[in-house]
Order: structure tokens, then sequence, then C-alpha cells
């Protein structure tokens, strides 16, 4: 049951952030191979200020693509 987690700075429609969620749930199916009733998407608004706060909560394990690096 794969999930993918969207951390994103405010500013971005629901639609916008649907058409995400869709994409990256398609791109997960044709990846892993994976039926589309097991997958979810989340995405999280989190404002620039708690920015590091909230990256702090993702383990840097597990942090494939990092632009910090």
């Amino acid at each position: 049951m794969p999930h993918i987690a969207v951390t994103m700075l405010p500013g971005r429609n629901r639609e916008t952030k649907q058409i995400l969620a869709e994409k990256l749930c398609n791109t997960l199916i044709d990846t892993l191979g994976v039926d589309a009733k097991f997958v979810s998407v989340s995405i999280e608004d989190v404002e620039m200020k708690d920015w590091d706060n909230s990256m702090k909560r993702i383990p840097a394990e597990t942090i494939i693509i990092n632009p910090n690096k």
C-alpha cells in the first residue's frame, strides 16, 4: 500500500493539487505495478517560516532527492 506524501509551500489551489496527486499516483502505479486502489497521496502546505521544523519530521535517510546536498 504505497503512500506518497508531498510537503510544499502554500499557494496552490485544490485543482492543482488534485492534478499533481493524480500524476504522482499514475507514476507510482506504472513504476511499481500496483493497483490504484492501494495508492494514497497526501499534500501538506507548510509556511516558509515553519519549513525547517517541518522537514525535521522526515528522517534524512528516507529523502531520496535532496536539493540541499
